[in-house]
């Protein structure tokens, strides 16, 4: 478990790291803005302590450590809770629980797995670029909030892409991996859309929340962050259908391809249906049959056979079956 705190306020910043909670909690900033980052769950004993510092609810705690938490935004009397999914960035298209705990002045955030997307705000602090260092906690939480949106549009580009291959692929029905690949891609996209829509909703519960922790100032960039994840959620949308139409298609070139293969032996059977019929009466064994003493019967049997085919295909090309 790695521990870290930022202090900052509009006059400076500072970053120092822990290795015991105690440690952490000495650098806490008393006069302006802190941010303590907690990454790592297997210590649930520096959690509860923490939690035990700034009054988290038990209730909380559990939602902290119980990794298939569902995206929600909670109010309490001393804070508010808000539960995310973020893009691991250590692993493909895997997610990771990201759980922040907003006071007045600080802001704790637990990260289930090494690794995140906020060395961006922590520069940005540190730097004293932007407006960070003069706004509140609350605006904190909403730019780690919007980081880890930001990442969903990386994936939503990343599946479409891959859409866009399946599109060429659709059309070969002689490619076998095909089904196994689109598959795979349907489930990456369901994945992405499960962790998506959970997240438009508890926005769409901090929006309405009237909390003394979210200030007016903040309104406007909650909304675009809402706007932000709609617009996901409708790419996430689009997405299925596309591949809803890359299957149907493929479905239609294979069918397509079938029945070419049928009308091609259609073709031959019926090609071969008169001289069947032409080789099993002369394959008769009856004793009295006139043609079977004839000299020229058997090459005047295979010239009647062959006009018969070859005009056969005459009349299959020009009613265009063939």
């Amino acid at each position: 478990m790695d521990l870290s705190i930022i202090g900052y306020d509009p006059a400076g910043a500072w970053k120092k790291t822990a290795a015991t909670l105690d440690e952490l909690l000495s650098h806490k900033n008393s006069g302006g803005i802190s941010w303590i980052n907690i990454d790592g769950l297997e210590q649930s004993d520096v959690i509860n302590r923490l939690a035990e510092v700034f009054k988290i609810h038990s209730l909380t705690v559990e939602d902290i450590l119980d990794t298939e938490q569902r995206p929600k935004a909670e109010e309490f009397d001393d804070y508010l809770f808000i539960t995310l999914k973020a893009v691991n960035p250590n692993a493909e298209l895997d997610f990771e629980q990201i759980s922040l705990v907003v006071t007045d002045d600080t802001v704790i955030s637990f990260q289930e797995k090494p690794g995140d997307y906020f060395d961006g705000i922590r520069k940005r602090i540190l730097n004293n670029a932007g407006r960070i260092r003069r706004m509140g906690a609350d605006y904190l939480a909403y730019r780690i909030m919007d980081a880890v949106v930001d990442e969903y549009f990386v994936i939503l580009d990343s599946l479409g892409s891959g859409i866009e291959e399946f599109e060429d692929r659709a059309i070969d029905a002689g490619d076998r991996d095909f089904i196994k690949d689109i598959q795979k891609l349907k489930q990456d996209l369901l994945r992405v859309r499960r962790v998506i829509w959970p997240l438009r909703e508890s926005l769409s519960v901090l929006m309405r929340m009237e909390s003394k922790r979210i200030s007016g100032s903040l309104e406007p960039f909650l909304k675009d962050l809402h706007d932000n994840i709609l617009q996901a959620a409708e790419t996430v949308e689009t997405y299925r259908e596309l591949i809803a139409g890359v299957m149907e298609i493929n479905l239609s070139s294979m069918s397509n391809r079938m029945n070419n293969v049928m009308k091609v032996l259609t073709i031959i059977s019926t090609i071969f249906i008169p001289l069947t019929f032409i080789v099993g009466v002369y394959g008769m064994n009856f004793t009295h049959m006139p043609e079977l003493e004839y000299p020229y019967a058997y090459p005047i049997v295979w010239g009647i056979m062959a006009l018969i085919a070859v005009g056969m295909i005459i009349f299959f090309k020009r009613r265009r079956w063939m």
